[in-house]
């Protein structure tokens, strides 16, 4: 498998996004998802948009992140939104989704985003267990979908929290040429 990274206009990212919008729109009997979105949402540092290629060049999963703070439509500072998951019906259950999406979690953490965030629906049964799975809770909804009785909001923290560092023995009295152990120089250590 090769994962690229692309522009949300190159070719293949319109192709895969035309299936998914189809696959919405059979799914939920409309026209698709409407939320509005232009390739630039998707460059770095403000986003992100990967293909997942097999070894022939076949395009078979996508995905990406774009930038979100608050707004009217209930984001908050530091949210990276996660856009157009998909993987075709020929390739899933090979684990290409969990690939994607710990790949944006990553660009977007390192980015300085500090809570990665997404709207799906109750007929997408798979993309949620997906989420769950992947450590994202239900959160306030947001997004043009966020009054939508079938609209279900995931968020996710991207931010680590610190390990606290070895615990400190009472000082004591000790030759001067004895030298500090690794814990000494460690301090607090974080992931």
């Amino acid at each position: 498998m090769d994962i690229r990274r692309v522009s949300f206009a190159h070719p293949d990212a319109v192709a895969l996004n035309d299936r998914v919008q189809r696959e919405y729109a059979v799914r939920y009997g409309d026209e698709g998802d409407v939320t509005p979105l232009e390739p630039a949402m998707f460059e770095p540092p403000s986003g992100l948009y990967l293909i997942v290629y097999d070894d022939l060049g076949t395009p078979l999963s996508t995905g990406g992140w774009r930038a979100q703070d608050a707004n009217a439509e209930g984001y908050t500072d530091g949210d990276a939104e996660v856009k157009r998951m998909y993987v075709v019906p020929e390739a899933r259950r090979r684990g290409l989704s969990r690939l994607v999406l710990a790949a944006l979690e990553d660009d977007a953490r390192t980015a300085g985003r500090t809570r990665m965030v997404l709207e799906t629906g109750v007929r997408l049964p798979e993309a949620i267990a997906l989420y769950v799975s992947s450590g994202y809770q239900l959160c306030a909804r947001f997004g043009p979908y966020r009054f939508d009785e079938l609209s279900r909001c995931y968020a996710k923290p991207l931010v680590t929290a610190a390990v606290p560092g070895p615990t400190t023995a009472p000082a004591t009295t000790t030759p001067a040429t004895t030298a500090p152990g690794p814990d000494a120089r460690r301090g607090t250590a974080t992931r």
